[in-house]
């Protein structure tokens, strides 16, 4: 049986800064930018990226966060039904404060203990993102959070088994790891939680 193979579609990096999010100043890295040229990426991420709080995240099992591009008109549609559209409703890969922008790969056929085969490195799926209030003021509206958790176009955070560059354009494949959770699975069980 041929292995599928994924498309890197864009790599991005961000450094933490203060943004005014509900009347007050927080510290946050959502805001990314692309990488066109090859980047290093280590046990706790991507050269030149930072995490703003590292209680929730970074550290090895959060090093790097993946994204499905598929979502992407989902936002963009969401963004125009709450009147946020306008000169950014393209919205650029990175939007949703991911590293790595994937294309093919969607939430429903990763499960946590899966790797991501690239060229010179290996990620693996360690758990989906947990979205805060931070991301609805990336997405600039309220509802971008119950968004998310309703439709479980959440992303996943890996952790770096085998440091090594990764470059917009690049293929790679998935092996499978386990498969005892899924992505969806664990974010609904999640969510689920924090509703509570």
């Amino acid at each position: 049986m041929q292995q599928a193979v994924y498309s890197l579609v864009g790599v991005q990096t961000g450094q933490s800064r203060k943004v005014l999010m509900g009347g007050r100043s927080v510290p946050t890295a959502i805001h990314k930018s692309s990488v066109t040229d090859a980047v290093p990426v280590g046990p706790l991420g991507l050269l030149g990226d930072e995490q703003a709080d590292l209680t929730v995240h970074g550290g090895l099992d959060k090093a790097v966060y993946a994204y499905p591009t598929e979502h992407y008109p989902f936002w963009v549609e969401a963004r125009a039904q709450a009147g946020v559209a306008g000169f950014d409703a393209a919205l650029a890969w990175g939007a949703m404060g991911e590293n790595l922008s994937l294309q093919g790969l969607l939430e429903t056929n990763v499960w946590l203990g899966d790797t991501l085969q690239f060229a010179h490195c290996t990620l693996r799926v360690t758990q989906p993102r947990e979205p805060c209030f931070k991301f609805n003021a990336a997405m600039g509206f309220n509802q971008a959070v119950k968004r998310m958790a309703q439709t479980g176009y959440c992303g996943f955070y890996l952790a770096v088994d085998l440091p090594g560059p990764v470059q917009v354009g690049e293929s790679f494949s998935v092996i499978p790891g386990p498969r005892r959770l899924s992505v969806p699975e664990n974010f609904q069980a999640t969510m689920f939680r924090h509703s509570r």
